[in-house]
């Protein structure tokens, strides 16, 4: 019997963006990476420059493209833009501060807070929805690049949902309990379209030796008080 192949995929979320700075929800928003977010994703070109990367697959979005092109520089390869890899849809929401949302539509952001994965605002997405958009595309892309580094440039929830989904986590709390940040690697490799490892989470070390302490962006979980005993 032949040995299986192993196919690696870099999980890449795009670099910073000025929306992201400001706590906003920018999903379906098409916005162009900061200087700041350009340098980070040139910092990942130079760190991947010497892996052979036999394909590049992004989210259709400016921030996605302009992240690929400058990571994927030094190799010859084109652009494979997929709509599963966009970002999450939040609907009414989208370009408003956190906050906002949360003073304008209190009842409707509290249904969200509690369960992301099967509830969402009016217009936008779920995310078992982006999971079922998402997913198929790492499936194509393992089936037809076995043995072979591929880079796939997406968005913050969307792959913390497919991280989730591809290792068996329980999804319902993928924005509290799994971070990305701009311009981060995420390694896994995969010997069939079910049989996943992950080999490396959230890196940023290509643009600073420290990682980002962990925050309330865009959620008030991790400032939560503990319950008392």
């Amino acid at each position: 019997m032949s040995e299986q192949k192993t196919t690696r995929i870099y999980l890449v979320r795009h670099g910073a963006t000025q929306l992201s700075a400001e706590d906003r929800f920018a999903g379906a928003v098409d916005v162009y990476l900061s200087d700041e977010g350009k340098f980070q994703a040139a910092q990942l070109g130079e760190r991947l420059a010497d892996d052979r990367i036999a394909a590049v697959y992004c989210s259709p979005m400016t921030r996605t493209i302009q992240t690929a092109t400058l990571v994927a520089s030094p190799h010859d390869v084109p652009l494979i833009h997929r709509e599963g890899l966009r970002e999450i849809h939040h609907g009414h929401w989208e370009g408003m501060r956190r906050a906002d949302v949360e003073s304008q539509f209190p009842e409707e952001y509290a249904a969200w807070e509690e369960d992301p994965f099967t509830f969402a605002p009016k217009g936008g997405e779920a995310g078992v929805n982006v999971i079922a958009r998402a997913l198929p595309v790492i499936r194509e892309i393992v089936v037809n690049h076995r043995g072979q580094n591929v880079l796939v440039v997406s968005h913050k929830a969307t792959l913390r949902l497919l991280i989730s989904s591809v290792l068996g986590f329980d999804a319902r709390g993928y924005r509290d309990r799994l971070d990305q940040s701009p311009a981060c690697l995420n390694v896994i490799d995969f010997k069939t379209p079910v049989r996943a490892r992950l080999m490396l989470f959230n890196d940023v070390s290509h643009y600073t030796d420290q990682p980002k302490r962990a925050g309330s962006h865009l959620s008030k979980w991790w400032d939560a008080e503990a319950e008392q005993a």
